[in-house]
């Protein structure tokens, strides 16, 4: 009798137990098909069975893979290699004017900086470049004559050259006053530079141990047609 009221409690025992196995299975179920990770396996499922279109992908993933527009570079202007004089002045041959307005004064230039060039007018370097051109022009003249008043230019004022190839307009940026001997006014310049230079001091009586120097850059130039 008692045995067989303990095989009944252990058969109940085990039915309950497997109905609560049975209600957790289903509540599992339940909520697997309900929540987002359903949705999430499905869509994974159709993304690698090829069954979701171009179409349906977001608009920012289409954008990522445009192409960036193409820059059209402009053509290099070619540079213009045309020299300014078609021909070299000779020694004492005139070759322009030198305009200073703050003197209002007009000065002859002449190729050549020896004494016969220098009685003429004012004295261009033969070893400088011809006015306008890239680097170092330079022109000198006596204190007593043609730079008379020199002394009155400084910087800021005007230079202009005038010859046969156009006119030529410099402004002065700078004033030195070196030894007779200092040959840095004749060096090489990177851009195109006026150097004027005459005796100094301008009341010396005799041969002047300095120089006065103006230098002065390239503003302004109207080529001759």
């Amino acid at each position: 009798m008692r045995a067989a009221n303990k095989n009944r409690r252990g058969n109940s025992r085990k039915q309950w137990i497997l109905l609560s196995l049975t209600a957790a299975v289903i509540i599992v179920g339940v909520w697997f098909t309900s929540s987002s990770f359903y949705p999430f396996l499905k869509g994974y499922f159709l993304y690698k069975t090829e069954q979701v279109k171009a179409d349906d992908l977001p608009k920012e993933e289409e954008e990522k893979t445009e192409a960036p527009p193409a820059v059209e570079e402009e053509p290099e202007e070619p540079a213009d290699e045309t020299p300014l004089y078609a021909e070299m002045p000779t020694v004492g041959d005139y070759m322009g004017d030198l305009l200073i307005p703050k003197l209002e004064a007009t000065l002859p230039i002449i190729h050549g900086t020896d004494e016969d060039e220098l009685e003429k007018g004012v004295g261009h370097f033969a070893g400088s470049v011809m006015p306008g051109e890239e680097d170092n022009t330079v022109l000198s003249g006596h204190r007593d004559t043609v730079f008379r008043r020199l002394g009155e230019v400084g910087k800021g004022d005007l230079l202009t050259v005038k010859t046969a190839a156009g006119e030529f307009t410099y402004k002065v940026k700078r004033v030195r006053i070196v030894d007779k001997d200092d040959r840095t006014v004749i060096v090489p310049k990177p851009k195109a530079t006026l150097t004027v230079t005459t005796c100094y001091p301008f009341n010396y009586i005799g041969d002047a141990p300095k120089r006065y120097i103006l230098v002065a850059d390239l503003v302004d130039k109207q080529l001759n047609s």
